[in-house]
């Protein structure tokens, strides 16, 4: 193998890996930067590092799906908190530099000078006000366009309020509201055409996917009175135009909006409420911590049953009946539910919630305009610019490629922004712009550093929840509580500090093997080079894991190599103590995504007058 070598551009996509929390966001926020910040009582900086990079800390902090948490290093070394190790609560620590930041209103920039630019958002929801804040801050004359009076788009009708607080949606709303973004509430688009004839430059469209799909079985018509689609009857929940529910529930499909339609309609006094679903229960799209808060609930799960019809008497539902099925596989791993022959079960209910997926709907864009479609409905779109068929329409969050969640509708966001600023800057939009990136030496003395290595051996903190009796008797009585001040501090110490990295120097290493005989993983070896899986299986613990890299050094003196598997790597330092010549060093990685204004652009600028423009204040 080629040495790893920390002058290489390529180690910043090598860095990068190893700080799986970070890599695995689709917003590339820097985790363990927030996590030290929240260990040392700096919840307003651990606020603002996540504010530049999700734009949404509080909202995040309750509801994000965390593609972080199941990437995090400490669910796959801890050994000695039971048999299912547990990664550091990512996600809740979030919420706590949003609960406990103060006022943090003297941070934020101001308002930018305007650049004579226009730009039109259609939709509300975090990709369009992602797109809103890098915009505004950087001088451009941003309009977002929605339907409903307030902003927020789905995080505000789809997310039930005991999960996330309408005044958390309003504070971080108002905060891209504050950079000049003027918003048109209670105003559809009904044409793109028309839109476009306004004098906009460009056109963000982040409208979502608001159609919910329906179930079309026999009864479907005749009962169609007590069945409603699970996106919209949320969203009547949400507004107050339903406050109640029948006292029998099924809620049919297996994802978060069912999950968000069971405990909701159990706070509106259904006293049966049942979730049943075609798939096996590991299968369901839900995220796990979705299913374990339903259960917790009260609210049973039902696998392996197709619905087969609604059941009505006199033009009212009165049940469903389901097929039973099993899933078979064939020999390459493709399912099929096949019917086990048993007899239909049938459910008694009141009502019935479908949340068996959601569709994007564009019918306000007219297909004679310049937007390609596919064959699906969804927009024909370069997947790294988001740019559509019509150069100077761009799209981005469910309504770019199919339902997601809020921190990939953020990324499309910050990357559509990009992608407006250089196209209205007279550049070459596809020439992405690269990272910012930080490696810097933590050493303060020969065995001090300037973070803390001494990670403590917690088991994974639970977060407090309200009372049942008070948490089931209103659907705005929110049920996490969130960590209080010492809680957080002992869980954000379990943080392994994955972006401290440790840097090898070949020429200073005796070969004395001290950092392999301290390593408490037996992740370093010094062995004779070869192909990576030859390497990989001749190491002092082999590395099983393909996903992640090896750090490999230059040749040494022996002709052999140093490599070190960052699987398993606990980044603790030890080698770098007991080095007795500095061969390694803890460096410190920062990764920060381009977003836009100039940096995103060529340094000579383009055409356009956005590459003078510059923001007022920095963001951090």
């Amino acid at each position: 193998m080629q040495p790893t070598r920390a002058a290489d551009p390529a180690l910043t996509a090598h860095f990068h890996r190893v700080v799986d929390c970070q890599w695995a966001c689709p917003a590339h926020t820097p985790v363990p930067e927030y996590i030290r910040l929240i260990a040392a009582g700096r919840h307003a900086d651990a606020y603002m590092v996540n504010w530049v990079s999700n734009v949404f800390p509080g909202v995040l902090g309750r509801t994000c799906d965390r593609p972080c948490e199941p990437a995090c290093r400490r669910g796959r070394v801890e050994e000695a908190n039971g048999e299912h190790p547990e990664p550091v609560a990512i996600c809740r620590l979030k919420r706590v530099a949003a609960d406990l930041k103060g006022d943090v209103h003297g941070r934020m920039p101001r308002f930018a000078q305007r650049n004579g630019k226009k730009v039109a958002c259609v939709g509300a929801g975090p990709a369009s006000m992602t797109v809103a804040r890098d915009l505004a801050a950087v001088g451009y004359d941003v309009t977002v366009f929605d339907g409903e009076a307030k902003a927020g788009g789905f995080i505000r009708s789809q997310i039930p309020r005991f999960r996330l607080p309408e005044s958390v949606i309003d504070e971080e709303c108002g905060w891209i509201f504050d950079l000049g973004v003027n918003f048109r509430s209670g105003t559809r688009i009904d044409s793109l055409r028309d839109l476009l004839g306004q004098g906009y430059d460009a056109v963000f469209v982040g409208s979502g996917a608001p159609r919910g799909r329906d179930l079309e079985v026999p009864g479907r018509q005749e009962a169609a009175a007590q069945i409603h689609l699970g996106i919209d009857w949320l969203a009547s929940v949400s507004f107050g135009h339903v406050s109640k529910v029948g006292q029998r529930v099924i809620v049919l499909g297996g994802g978060n909006t069912a999950m968000d339609c069971c405990r909701s309609a159990r706070r509106l006094g259904s006293s049966d409420v049942k979730v049943i679903v075609r798939s096996g229960f590991e299968e369901m799209k839900a995220s796990p911590w979705e299913k374990e808060d339903a259960i917790h609930e009260g609210i049973p799960i039902i696998n392996y049953h197709v619905p087969k019809a609604f059941v009505h008497a006199d033009g009212r539902l009165v049940g469903m009946s389901f097929e039973i099925v099993e899933a078979k596989y064939d020999e390459r791993g493709r399912r099929s539910l096949i019917p086990t022959g048993a007899p239909d079960a049938f459910f008694p209910c009141d009502e019935v919630l479908i949340a068996v997926g959601q569709e994007n709907a564009f019918p306000w864009i007219e297909r004679d305009v310049g937007v390609d479609f596919d064959k699906w409905g969804l927009p024909v779109l370069n997947e790294q610019t988001l740019q559509s068929s019509l150069p100077n329409v761009f799209f981005g969050g469910d309504a770019a490629f199919g339902p997601k969640n809020i921190i990939t509708a953020v990324a499309h966001g910050h990357q559509a922004a990009v992608s407006i600023d250089k196209f209205l800057s007279g550049e070459d939009i596809a020439q992405r712009p690269a990272p910012t990136v930080n490696l810097v030496s933590q050493k303060m003395g020969i065995h001090e550093w300037s973070y803390d290595n001494d990670i403590s051996v917690d088991a994974r903190h639970k977060v407090p929840w309200a009372a049942a009796e008070q948490a089931l008797a209103s659907i705005r009585v929110e049920v996490e509580l969130g960590f209080d001040y010492k809680t957080a501090i002992r869980e954000a110490e379990r943080c392994l500090n994955c972006d401290v990295q440790t840097v090898f120097s070949a020429p200073a290493c005796i070969e004395c093997d001290a950092c392999a005989d301290i390593c408490p993983t037996d992740c370093i070896s010094f062995v004779a080079n070869g192909d990576e899986a030859d390497l990989r299986g001749r190491l002092k613990a082999p590395s099983l894991n393909l996903a992640e890299p090896l750090y490999v050094s230059a040749e040494l003196k022996t002709k052999r190599v140093m490599v070190k598997d960052e699987d398993v790597c606990l980044h603790c330092g030890l080698c770098a103590e007991r080095c007795p010549t500095g061969a390694w060093d803890m460096q410190k990685f920062l990764f920060k995504v381009t977003q836009a204004g100039p940096l995103c652009r060529s340094p000579r600028g383009g055409s356009g007058d956005a590459a003078s423009a510059q923001p007022t204040k920095e963001a951090a």
